[in-house]
């Protein structure tokens, strides 16, 4: 259970940070919910959460941006006071091939996906440091410990993320502060849209089905929760077995 906790979740207006927010709220953990573009879509979130008793809040942050998100860090400390979970989830993708792959698009993509991770850590670290405990959640992806044809940026950030994860793990461990990762594979969702076929896709995945935004959100509670409080630096894969 997560009562009595506050968790800040990135990218949680769709998708899987959707359903992370939720099966916090569940656990009874207040949230923090960061959206980059639609208000309406995130509040509908938060009165989901709400409705499951806890306190919901909505942040607008453009997280590749480093001023933003200490300002957006700032807001939620004055109104929740602390936050005990954080949870990395925006991403975006600019697919192409290499040869073809404009800079913009590559510097989008690592500046959202893994500069996002870095400006939240920076900021929170000195709250969870103070608070002498923390978990921190990074959406990785099996991308990232794979590749994949397409999307050179994509897992060039989500492989910074892993490093990303491992490096703040061993700095912060003798603070009580957990860094984990999450690596999922193919979920269905509005980013995987545009793939191939459902089931050309579950073809390649030994528990032949796609995974579902829930399985990802019940992968982040457990490292947020006390059962994983001997966890850390660790990259979980949520992937049907895609990637071992």
């Amino acid at each position: 259970m997560l009562k009595q906790q506050v968790a800040l979740i990135t990218g949680a207006s769709r998708g899987i940070g959707r359903a992370i927010a939720l099966k916090f709220a569940k656990e009874g953990a207040d949230l923090a919910l960061l959206y980059a573009s639609s208000d309406a879509a995130a509040e509908a979130v938060a009165q989901e959460c709400r409705a499951l008793g806890v306190r919901a809040e909505v942040y607008r942050c453009d997280v590749s941006n480093f001023a933003a998100c200490k300002e957006t860090v700032a807001k939620v400390k004055a109104d929740f006071s602390k936050v005990d979970i954080l949870v990395n989830n925006a991403g975006i993708t600019r697919d192409g091939l290499i040869a073809t792959m404009q800079e913009d698009a590559f510097d989008a993509v690592l500046d959202t996906n893994l500069k996002g991770a870095f400006h939240m850590i920076r900021h929170l670290t000195p709250l969870f440091i103070r608070a002498k405990r923390g978990a921190i959640i990074n959406i990785t992806s099996v991308s990232g410990l794979m590749g994949n044809a397409g999307q050179a940026n994509y897992s060039a950030s989500k492989a910074g993320l892993v490093g990303l994860t491992k490096s703040v793990a061993r700095e912060l461990a003798a603070r009580n502060i957990r860094c984990n990762a999450i690596a999922p594979g193919f979920i269905q969702t509005e980013m995987t849209e545009n793939l191939d076929s459902e089931n050309a896709l579950a073809t390649s995945i030994p528990l032949a089905r796609l995974g579902s935004p829930d399985d990802v959100a019940n992968a982040a509670a457990f490292l947020a929760s006390e059962a994983a409080s001997y966890i850390t630096g660790e990259v979980l894969r949520v992937d049907g077995g895609l990637a071992m």
